[in-house]
């Protein structure tokens, strides 16, 4: 009787599945990066320059930093799920971390507008500016000069939380190499490749926003 191993080696049938776990990393973290900017830039006003807004939208910023990711995924699933309308993984995802983005890129916002002196912001008004025209000319390319970096480290941080999606069933790139794992029996080769994806994609953007500085920094 042939004795049948419990594993099997990696093989290079393995890769397209890593690079599907890669594309959907690539995939949820553009999505959830996008609109979460988005909303984070809207709310990021309001509550620096709104003061009913501070007061309505500070629940919503407060319980989204305080309550883990994970939770939260798995909440909205559930909610979805029992209301009748069940999400696919990828849109649970994007729902999830979309939120959380625009938490982190309001108060991103706030603190750039915050920083930039009042002074300024009435020298341009006593010269005919219109509030809209000072926000547009002045402000925002101040603010901008604060958020970036702040904004960058962020988006790092997000493309490294996608791996908490896999919660709910959404198979990105460390979920792949999850179920390599258990099929192989290999961790070490398997998580080293995988940390070398995730330094493949972030790198990439942390050398182009020293690139942006600098050129802030010469403008």
């Amino acid at each position: 009787m042939q004795f049948q191993l419990p594993y099997s080696g990696l093989q290079w049938s393995d890769l397209p599945y890593v690079l599907l776990g890669v594309w959907n990393t690539l995939i949820l973290t553009l999505a959830a990066a996008t609109f979460g900017t988005l909303i984070g830039v809207v709310i990021g006003w309001l509550r620096q320059d709104v003061p009913v807004a501070r007061v309505v939208l500070a629940p919503y910023v407060d319980v989204t930093r305080s309550v883990p990711l994970i939770i939260q995924f798995i909440l909205v699933n559930s909610s979805f799920a029992l209301a009748g309308i069940p999400l696919e993984p990828l849109w649970v995802g994007v729902i999830v971390l979309s939120l959380y983005m625009g938490v982190l890129t309001s108060e991103l916002v706030r603190a750039g507008l915050g920083a930039v002196r009042f002074q300024l912001k009435w020298a341009s008004r006593s010269l005919g500016m219109s509030y809209w025209q000072e926000l547009r000319y002045v402000s925002a390319p101040l603010a901008l000069r604060t958020f970036f970096p702040g904004w960058i480290g962020t988006v790092i941080a997000l493309t490294k939380d996608t791996a908490l999606v896999s919660v709910v069933g959404y198979v990105e790139l460390l979920r792949a190499s999850q179920v390599l794992i258990n099929r192989t029996n290999e961790a070490l080769l398997v998580l080293a490749g995988t940390g070398l994806f995730y330094f493949a994609i972030c790198y990439p953007i942390s050398l182009y926003s020293r690139r942006l500085e600098r050129t802030f920094q010469h403008d």
